[in-house]
């Protein structure tokens, strides 16, 4: 599928940061007994309290922090975020307070975000290579040209790759630039490319990524999933060679990828259920319970319900080891298609169990400005909602579930 990709030093820090999951649970359930039904007033030293808080070592007090700036009128806390994003003396409170500024739609976001690409903190170049990712915009071209030729930070540079990718269906030189990508540096990085390369369906890149998945190796996967999301039917002649003596977890790939071209796809879901099926049921697949479980969340993305609803139903009574690769293909189904994970949660019996699997995808991913993206969807969908209507009801089980 091409998953979210944890950054070391994030990764490093959530596990620090991490809270059992029974006082998540507990606080959670508590906030969501008592969720505003509109954003609320909060005093500035309220607001700038709980912006010094934003780094506590203690989960259930920067949680508390997040919580209250998320639910306070904008006029209040979008020039305390501003403020502390240019001025706190703390990296770790000046990137999350940009994280959760994306929350807001406030039209200054922008000029925050360009001035951040220049910052020495990876973290608030990351965020702002992911905001101009889902904010476009073509007068970026040069500043992102020169942000390829240099920018060497492990999770700055996916970040900075998907955003260049987002435009390069406009411009000759980014296209090109981001090919030439595809063959150099470490896999890691190469892997974050491919993957852009087929999310922004940039059809200039078949051949380069094509000829990465004629090769043995651990790009073979993602090279596959990108001609899919291409959508370049000549791949087919790739994918034929590949079937039968390809590994069998990449067999999964191209299964999805097949799919994704538009062609017999039932059929090819169907394999990638059976697969996911069976090495539940057998001890000792791993791999392929993982290769199967991405694709199907591959397919989610791409607004395949079937496949998000067989992740469903293969993930609600599963354990370990299935569980984990399910949930998070779940999870990134959530953030990158959400419309689909909450018309499927709408029609869902079992919503709790369903949504607790949900969750436990959220808590492996360390996407921080993907999740405030979700976050402040559900939470306007909540707002908006009748009051103690189905989808009122459904937003805050998300809200309580998902813990923000």
């Amino acid at each position: 599928m091409g998953s979210l990709r944890f950054s070391a030093p994030t990764a490093l820090l959530l596990c620090v940061l991490a809270a059992p999951a029974w006082a998540r649970v507990a606080d959670a359930q508590a906030a969501a007994a008592q969720e505003p039904s509109a954003p609320q007033t909060v005093s500035a030293d309220q607001v700038k309290a709980a912006i010094d808080k934003l780094g506590d070592l203690d989960y259930a007090t920067r949680t508390t922090a997040s919580r209250t700036l998320r639910r306070t009128s904008p006029a209040a806390v979008v020039p305390a975020l501003l403020q502390a994003v240019a001025e706190h003396p703390d990296g770790y409170v000046r990137y999350r307070a940009l994280v959760l500024l994306t929350g807001f739609n406030d039209p200054r976001t922008r000029d925050v975000m360009r001035a951040s690409l220049a910052s020495p903190n990876d973290r608030l170049r990351t965020v702002a290579y992911g905001f101009f990712e889902h904010d476009p915009d073509p007068s970026m071209v040069a500043e992102f040209l020169s942000a390829l030729g240099r920018e060497q930070g492990e999770f700055v540079r996916p970040a900075l790759v998907r955003a260049a990718a987002a435009i390069a269906a406009d411009d000759g030189r980014l296209r090109q630039a981001l090919l030439g990508e595809v063959t150099r540096g470490e896999d890691f990085f190469r892997s974050a490319v491919i993957e852009a390369l087929g999310d922004y369906r940039v059809r200039d890149a078949f051949d380069a990524v094509t000829a990465v998945a004629r090769l043995d190796g651990p790009l073979q996967d993602d090279a596959a999933l990108a001609l899919g999301k291409i959508g370049d039917k000549r791949a087919l002649e790739t994918f034929a060679a590949l079937q039968r003596p390809a590994p069998r977890a990449t067999q999964s790939s191209v299964a999805a990828a097949i799919c994704l071209l538009g062609i017999n796809c039932e059929a090819h879901r169907s394999f990638l259920v059976d697969t996911l099926k069976f090495a539940d049921k057998n001890a000792g697949f791993q791999e392929l319970l993982r290769a199967a479980a991405a694709g199907l969340g591959a397919l989610g993305v791409a607004d395949h319900r079937e496949a998000a609803d067989a992740l469903f139903e293969i993930g609600i009574p599963s354990t370990d080891p299935t569980r984990a690769p399910v949930a998070l293909a779940l999870a990134t189904v959530a953030l990158r298609n959400t419309p689909l994970l909450m018309a499927i949660l709408e029609t869902r019996t079992d919503r709790d169990a369903a949504i607790a699997l949900v969750a436990e995808g959220f808590d492996m991913l360390a996407e921080d400005l993907e999740k405030e993206r979700f976050f402040a969807a559900v939470r306007r969908a909540y707002w908006d909602a009748e009051e103690s209507s189905p989808r009122r009801m459904l937003m805050q089980t998300l809200i309580a579930k998902l813990d923000f």
